[in-house]
């Protein structure tokens, strides 16, 4: 064998490779809390939805600009009132090469539907699925939906096939005791597929290559890493061992924005963080007041509201990285209306007065339940609130923790917290998702996400109209009614909308939606 004309045949093959594939790169980037499943029906919330779009994907999906475009459907049309026909699209193969059909579409509703599911809150208001026909199917809602085609694009589609040949043809409760192999594992239609999943320390995926579009983008390999530590991901972005961090501690914005091969990306996001309150219990589970609930009392829970100083927080703690509200919706969100949105101005010695005639002149203790790996500064905000709260004579227990933990332990059906601080993106982009799925009498679909409990047979009316009414003016009308009800009643205390800060190395070219989504197809790596 000729061993010189071998190794420069070698070399020259392996300068062909590397010149073929000069233009895809891997990306890799880190956030501080890990996905909770590779399951899209287990959990309303951002980061796993966010993720999991890139792998399964919807029948009508949001483009850079947050508009609806078709996904897995070509068109789309009413056939009377309460019917939409979807026509599906033709020759889409699902990850392991099997054909994509509307007998998934119908098997991925009645899955979303189980009691084990959190996602039924956008499809709660589908009376049945219907397939016309392999590329056809028809969704009957239980009334005129004006807003059915945006509930849409959070409905993610599994296949069948694959569900029903590994035992996962329902959702199991994040945190319980179940589990299945969707929970692990993910195989969609989109156009990354999973490749190597470790929870709470990295998941891989690379680009699928029998997407049915075109990725604009040229990462082929995406890692994401969970880093607890703002100070270690801060660190592992400045030695270049990350090309991107999601999201940045507000502390140390200055010192990426002055790295010179660093940048900082910033938008104002459309999720309000808020305060939720047990208002159902009739003993809470952590006072020290034994026999009824304080915060059943209006005059406690407005005296919560006027000891709390969002506009110190925003300054102070979110280092002015946020837009303090007093509605469950913000600017940018269709319905809201700055008119109503003004916070009652902090007012110490009023909410003593209002817990003395309550009957809690001396205050009383319960605990508060905080994410520290979800939203900014989300523990460092909780932590200001006990301090605020400590000033009217109410001693708060906090517990932080990741939000995997969390989020067992406050969601439904256990509802196993008093008092805690979460935030919500309205998923259609509408007033009417964060008032149906957060506040209305919880219930089937309607309610999903209320963990306080909160009930008004009156605000629930309303809400109802709202999702009737197709006359624009009327609706916002009907919004701003039902918010002012809120208002009023107090069972949640709005904080703010954050603005999103990511910070990437200047090579990086991503997009960075409103909604917080992360689509992977977009990320250019020069």
């Amino acid at each position: 064998m000729n061993t010189r004309r071998t190794t420069l045949l070698g070399a020259l093959l392996a300068t062909v490779m590397t010149f073929g594939t000069a233009q895809a790169a891997s990306f890799r980037w880190a956030n501080d809390g890990d996905v909770g499943a590779m399951d899209p029906d287990t959990r309303q919330e951002t980061v796993q939805l966010s993720f999991l779009s890139n792998i399964y994907e919807p029948m009508a999906r949001r483009d850079k600009d947050l508009k609806v475009e078709p996904a897995l459907a070509v068109k789309w049309e009413q056939t009377s009132p309460t019917v939409w026909r979807f026509h599906l699209r033709p020759d889409v193969k699902w990850q392991d090469g099997s054909p994509f059909t509307a007998d998934d579409v119908v098997f991925s509703f009645q899955r979303i539907m189980a009691k084990s599911s959190n996602m039924r809150a956008p499809m709660s208001m589908v009376k049945e699925t219907r397939k016309v026909d392999d590329l056809t199917v028809d969704f009957e809602t239980l009334h005129p939906d004006p807003i059915f085609l945006q509930e849409q694009t959070n409905f993610l589609i599994m296949s069948k096939a694959w569900c029903e040949a590994h035992h996962a043809t329902e959702p199991v409760v994040i945190g319980g005791t179940d589990d299945n192999y969707a929970v692990h594992n993910a195989m969609g239609t989109g156009p990354y597929k999973l490749v190597s999943r470790e929870p709470d320390r990295q998941t891989v995926v690379e680009k699928n290559p029998g997407w049915w579009d075109k990725i604009p983008g040229n990462a082929d390999r995406v890692q994401f890493d969970v880093i607890g530590s703002a100070a270690t991901r801060v660190a592992a972005l400045l030695s270049g061992e990350e090309d991107m961090i999601y999201s940045v501690p507000p502390q140390d914005m200055k010192r990426i924005g002055v790295a010179p091969d660093l940048k900082l990306i910033e938008h104002p996001e459309l999720r309000t963080i808020y305060l939720g309150l047990d208002v159902w219990r009739d003993e809470l589970i952590t006072s020290d007041v034994k026999g009824k609930n304080p915060l059943k009392d209006l005059r406690v829970r407005q005296a919560f509201s006027l000891a709390i100083d969002e506009p110190v927080i925003a300054q102070k703690v979110m280092l002015g990285l946020a837009h303090p509200s007093f509605l469950m919706y913000g600017p940018g969100i269709n319905g809201y209306d700055a008119k109503i949105d003004v916070r009652p101005k902090a007012d110490v010695a009023k909410a003593k007065q209002l817990l003395t005639e309550a009957g809690y002149a001396n205050g009383f203790q319960l605990g508060m339940d905080c994410p520290n790996d979800r939203y900014v500064s989300d523990e460092q905000i909780c932590t200001a609130i006990v301090s605020m709260l400590a000033r009217i004579g109410v001693k708060v227990d906090l517990t932080a923790q990741t939000k995997a933990k969390f989020f067992a332990k406050i969601q439904g059906p256990k509802f196993d917290t008093d008092f805690f601080l979460i935030g919500w993106t309205p998923a259609t982009y509408d007033a009417h998702n964060p008032l149906y799925s957060l506040l209305a009498t919880y219930g089937g679909g309607r309610g999903e996400v209320n963990y306080g409990r909160y009930s008004n047979p009156a605000f629930d009316d309303m809400v109802g109209q709202i999702g009737l009414e197709t006359d624009q003016e009327k609706r916002d009308a009907l919004i701003d009614q039902a918010s002012e009800i809120v208002q009023h009643d107090v069972p949640v205390i709005p904080l703010h909308q954050q603005v999103i800060v990511w910070a990437a190395k200047k090579n990086i070219e991503v997009e960075q939606p409103a909604d917080n989504y992360f689509p992977y197809r977009f990320i250019q790596v020069k």
